[in-house]
Parts: C-alpha cells; sequence; structure tokens
C-alpha cells in the first residue's frame, strides 16, 4: 500500500534522469518533439515507441529510460501544444477580450495539430507543467470578471471543448470529410423548399429574416468561434 500511495502518478512526478548511472544522451523534450512531428506527418496512430525511437536514430528501449510508456508520451505531446500558448501578456484587465484571445490560441494550437482532438478523447485529466500554467493565466485573466470559482473553471472547459470541437471540422474540412460542409447554398434552397411548404412556419419565419447562409471559410470559422464565445461566455459568469 505504502509504494502505491508514493509511486508518481505522471511522468512529471518522476525526475527525467536518476541521481546516478551515466549521463542521458536524449532528453524528454527532445522525444516529445520527435513525437510532435511523427503525428503532424502521419498521423496519432502512427505515433510508438519503436517508430519515435527510428525517427531518432536509437532503438526503442533506450527512450524507456526518459518517457516509461507510449500513453506517457502522448501526455508529454499534449502538453507540449499547451506550451505553444503565448502567455507572456499580463491581463488586461478586459477580461473577455483576453479570454477570447486565449481561446484563438488555443483553437489555432489544436488546427496546426490535427491529431490533438483525437489525444484529447482518449486520454484523462492530466494536467503537465505548460497546461497548469495556462489553467492559471486564464484564472487570472478571469480575477475581474463575475462569477464563482467553479463557474470560471468551467468558462476555462468550454474554451478548450469549443476550441477541440471547431478544429475537429477544420480538420475534417482540409481532407474532404466534414458531414457539415457540402453545399451550403444548396442545402438553404432544400430548407426553404420545406419551410415554403407550410408545416414549419417557424423554420420558415427564421429563414426569411436569416438571409442567405455566410461563406464557410477559415476566417468565417473564427469569426463564429468568437461569437459564440462573447456571447456564451458573459451568460455563464453572469
Amino acid at each position: 500500500m505504502a509504494d502505491r500511495e508514493t509511486r508518481p502518478t505522471t511522468v512529471w512526478s518522476r525526475p527525467e534522469r536518476g541521481a546516478r548511472g551515466p549521463a542521458p544522451e536524449r532528453s524528454r523534450y527532445e522525444i516529445t518533439a520527435a513525437a510532435l512531428a511523427l503525428a503532424d506527418a502521419e498521423g496519432l496512430a502512427a505515433v510508438s515507441m519503436r517508430a519515435v525511437a527510428q525517427r531518432l536514430g536509437t532503438g526503442p528501449a533506450s527512450l524507456y529510460r526518459y518517457v516509461g510508456s507510449r500513453d506517457e508520451l502522448l501526455d508529454l505531446m499534449a502538453d507540449a501544444v499547451a506550451g505553444e500558448l503565448d502567455l507572456s501578456a499580463a491581463p488586461s484587465g478586459d477580461w473577455l477580450g483576453d479570454l477570447v484571445g486565449l481561446a484563438l490560441q488555443s483553437k489555432a494550437a489544436h488546427t496546426r495539430h490535427p491529431w490533438l482532438p483525437e489525444l484529447n478523447d482518449r486520454r484523462g485529466e492530466v494536467l503537465g507543467p505548460h497546461a497548469i500554467d495556462y489553467l492559471d493565466h486564464a484564472l487570472a485573466v478571469l480575477a475581474p470578471a463575475p462569477g464563482t470559482s467553479r463557474q470560471k473553471l468551467e468558462a476555462i472547459g468550454l474554451l478548450g471543448g469549443l476550441a477541440t470541437l471547431f478544429a475537429r471540422r477544420e480538420a475534417m474540412a482540409a481532407v474532404g470529410e466534414d458531414p457539415g460542409a457540402g453545399d451550403p447554398p444548396a442545402q438553404a434552397a432544400h430548407l426553404a423548399a420545406v419551410a415554403a411548404e407550410g408545416r414549419h412556419p417557424h423554420l420558415l419565419a427564421a429563414l426569411t429574416t436569416a438571409g442567405p447562409p455566410p461563406p464557410a471559410g477559415p476566417a468565417e470559422r473564427d469569426a463564429l468561434f468568437e461569437r459564440l464565445l462573447r456571447r456564451l461566455l458573459p451568460a455563464m459568469l453572469g
């Protein structure tokens, strides 16, 4: 029981190198960078200890001195992406604007690494040092905002969920697999024809006042993402 209680629970709980033994030839940073490059090039399924070792020109057994398992490697990868966010600016006092800026950074990071939503789906709530820095910074941004601590944590969680959702759709659209892309004008024409039959008066009224569907490019998706956040966050924290 004592061993179980004192055993490190995450890769960061364990020193990168032991107090004894030869000097390390690799680093977790180097191993993680190789895994990120592999995932960006070939997808998350391609990431294995063996494949990363091959990319580094070494044997897989040597990596286990630094990373105990593939799951630990995935945790390191997720935290490395969190480290890409720029947290250097002090909160401006405009908590909504600052939080939207963080969310746009998060969505951009998810878009740069299209495998990240899949990884987030598979991982538990493992927060590495960069993710903890992000959480603390977001809470600092929210210091002047109304709402309880629980509501603020939920709002930060909403940012991550929306960033993942939008990035997933962008990744699918990039390879022609987005089920929501289709042909917006044709979809709008179909809905208008159905509504005009008279059995869906509320839909007819909405379509009449909404106008034609907007374009669906990256800039429009970014604008929609920001609009949603600016509407949802004050409601959550009000």
